[in-house]
């Protein structure tokens, strides 16, 4: 994930597609048993953005676990929160995901999408 110079860079086109559903998502500072509230995420194969109230600084580590829509793949990493809009959400980058992980990340993404396309 690219670190952000100013708010504007927040209109730019993304460098990837991106899916919006997850059957179930969890997230918890790393050494801290206590989950943290949550919205919907938009996910990407090397992170997402995580609706949230609660504020952590950039360089935070975090705990994943979330469970794709359409596969039920279970995913738990790292991540690294590599922007914070306080209020809003966090941009997080995986840190050392599963590669099968990611693929099974990549297949939901072309499978939303492919859905999307035939709609049309």
């Amino acid at each position: 994930m690219k670190r952000l110079k100013n708010s504007n860079d927040f209109g730019a086109a993304r460098r990837e597609p991106r899916l919006s559903q997850l059957l179930e998502i969890r997230m918890n500072y790393e050494g801290s048993g206590e989950n943290i509230p949550l919205r919907p995420p938009d996910i990407s194969r090397h992170g997402m953005f995580v609706n949230t109230s609660t504020h952590f600084p950039e360089g935070a580590i975090v705990i994943l676990r979330f469970r794709l829509t359409k596969s039920n793949v279970e995913v738990q990493t790292r991540g690294e929160v590599r922007y914070c809009l306080p209020g809003i959400g966090i941009g997080v980058e995986f840190v050392g995901i599963r590669p099968e992980a990611v693929r099974a990340i990549e297949r939901e993404i072309r499978s939303s999408y492919q859905t999307r396309a035939k709609k049309k």
